[in-house]
């Protein structure tokens, strides 16, 4: 009885930890994006730069250490894409509400959100690093 508690506790914790893969780093490129959109000027060589650094949140993150198992490549950088897609969207439609729906302080919003969300990314994945593990 006690062996099969123990075997579902390992299986829900197989099923988190899937579930849960680079989803800190999910939050960074949703708001890198949506950054990128509402400073976006098409044509400009200057956005080489944020754009190169918003791919990589869209690819790189596969690669980082887990303990778990990793989710199909392709359909995980699908789901990333359209996400960086999405954010990118919201940052020009914000660009466009800035000092007529919103007022121009809401400008700032973006790279606000951006900064929470990288210090709060860098805390888990230090903490995944650091943390104490038990002896085997």
């Amino acid at each position: 009885m006690e062996q099969t508690f123990r075997l579902q506790a390992q299986q829900a914790a197989v099923l988190t930890e899937r579930s849960s893969f680079a989803i800190d780093t999910t939050f960074v490129l949703f708001f890198l994006a949506v950054d990128f959109g509402h400073s976006v000027v098409f044509g400009g060589f200057e956005m080489a730069l944020p754009l190169l650094t918003l791919l990589m949140f869209v690819f790189v993150p596969y690669f980082l250490p887990c303990d778990g198992e990793r989710p199909e490549f392709g359909n995980w950088a699908v789901g990333r894409v359209i996400l960086a897609v999405f954010g990118v969207g919201i940052g020009l439609a914000l660009r466009q509400a800035i000092g007529t729906v919103f007022p121009e302080y809401f400008s700032h919003l973006p790279l606000t959100f951006l900064f929470v969300s990288a210090i709060f990314s860098c805390y888990i994945q230090f903490y995944g690093i650091i943390r104490v593990r038990l002896a085997r």
